[in-house]
């Protein structure tokens, strides 16, 4: 079974056109551990003045064709997997690997925590904002290399899109990314852009401002280790 989800929290609007606020909170909002430490907890706390129903699964964060891919998996369990959040109230999950396979380099998963929307009758001309939750966990062998990515500008399909190909043991998270030529702004993107998993090709469509003038372009970005300043080829421009 395989489904796609958001990287942020993603709204589902269930009528119109005034909203109630949606109070569920999650933290951490990234878990990042270092085998041979296998579990971790989140907290979820609701804000509203009413129990709030949530459902807690796990699935596995692939990238393949450029693109994320989620499955579902039991390699990695929660409990408990749903829960009545009263007013106000701090609740813990637990989080484990179950797997015993061996980490080589990094395992990537996604804890997704989905608000039920309650079986009650709305006031009229309101909606309720149900939230979803999409936390990045990641299984890490303190032995794996970091990341290492080729980048660069391809068409294809008609599209121009900024291809990244990470061959290190972990991943790479992007953000405040830039692409430049001379004194010149071709594109720029603030905030998160999105992951490069260890071993995977991640792509992200870009319009730019204005054709290159050269075969290469500058980059620049933000990532969990640093500023990135690369040389870009662009290949069908």
């Amino acid at each position: 079974m395989r489904a796609t989800f958001k990287c942020l929290a993603a709204l589902f609007l269930l009528s119109a056109p005034s909203a109630e606020a949606a109070s569920l909170r999650v933290s951490p909002v990234t878990l990042d551990l270092s085998m041979p430490r296998s579990s971790a907890t989140l907290t979820l706390r609701n804000d509203a003045s009413r129990p709030l129903d949530v459902q807690v699964r796990v699935f596995r964060w692939t990238q393949t064709g450029g693109a994320d891919a989620y499955e579902a998996t039991t390699a990695v369990v929660v409990s408990p997997p749903a829960t009545r959040l009263a007013p106000g109230v701090d609740y813990t999950v637990r989080v484990v690997r179950t797997s015993k396979a061996p980490i080589t380099t990094e395992e990537s998963y996604r804890i997704v925590i989905d608000e039920i929307p309650a079986k009650r009758v709305q006031r009229s001309g309101t909606i309720n904002l149900v939230v979803r939750h999409s936390i990045p966990i990641f299984f890490r062998n303190p032995q794996a290399d970091t990341p290492r990515v080729a980048w660069k500008l391809a068409r294809t399909g008609g599209m121009l899109k900024l291809v990244a190909e990470n061959t290190g043991g972990s991943r790479l998270k992007l953000a405040d990314l830039a692409l430049e030529q001379g004194n010149a702004r071709l594109y720029a993107k603030q905030g998160l852009v999105g992951y490069v998993l260890a071993g995977a090709t991640m792509e992200w469509p870009v319009v730019l401002q204005q054709r290159p003038m050269a075969a290469t372009v500058t980059l620049r970005a933000k990532s969990q280790l640093g500023a990135i300043h690369e040389n870009v080829l662009v290949i069908g421009r």
